[in-house]
């Protein structure tokens, strides 16, 4: 029992040493650099009045609710996650599920605001769509995917993070952890826990 746990950590912690970056262009990324980055747009988007939003589907929806709170109490910054049941399926059903984190955003999204678009598959058409909302408002965006480094959510963020593991419990620990990453580094406590990365931001033009 015991050597097997040890393999599903090693497993998990090579997930997590795995993980892979990239910019909007497709170009690779340190992941560190990647984190500090997004912290430092989220505290530059809520200076200037702006916030975090965060969708996501099932164990994402989660992910998404405890970052919300997590980034607003712990970080500083101003942030919300479109998971109310009676908004989710008074649009999923008057309209489409497709549509029921697009809508939203187009009801609450500001040019400038910063998208997390969390999806283990990355494939999720309500996912997929919210952000192509978000993108036309003039939103920047981060995206958390998995399993297949094709998947279509990767191609569609301003950073995206991609956790190379076709097992949802270790693509959605891998999510939740770069999440408290950037809380940490919005708060001060990396230095407190690790030797924290210069912050190299890709998001440099966000003001």
């Amino acid at each position: 029992m015991q050597g097997q746990f040890d393999r599903y950590l090693k497993t998990l912690g090579s997930t997590l040493e795995d993980v892979v970056a990239t910019d909007g262009a497709g170009n690779p990324l340190a992941t560190g650099k990647a984190i500090a980055s997004t912290a430092l747009a989220a505290r530059r988007i809520h200076d200037a009045g702006g916030k975090a939003m965060f969708i996501g589907n099932g164990g994402s929806a989660a992910i998404a609710s405890h970052m919300a709170i997590d980034f607003s109490k712990n970080g500083g910054v101003r942030a919300l996650a479109f998971n109310d049941g009676a908004a989710l399926t008074c649009l999923g059903n008057d309209h489409d599920f497709s549509e029921v984190f697009s809508r939203q955003i187009g009801f609450h999204a500001q040019p400038g605001d910063l998208l997390f678009a969390i999806s283990s598959s990355g494939r999720s058409a309500d996912i997929v769509k919210a952000v192509a909302t978000a993108r036309d408002i003039g939103c920047h965006i981060v995206t958390l995917s998995g399993f297949t480094p094709d998947n279509p959510l990767r191609l569609l963020g301003d950073i995206n993070l991609f956790a190379p593991s076709d097992a949802y419990g270790f693509v959605e620990i891998s999510h939740l952890v770069l999440c408290h990453a950037v809380v940490d580094h919005l708060s001060g406590a990396t230095e407190e826990l690790i030797a924290g990365h210069p912050a190299v931001s890709a998001l440099a033009h966000v003001t």
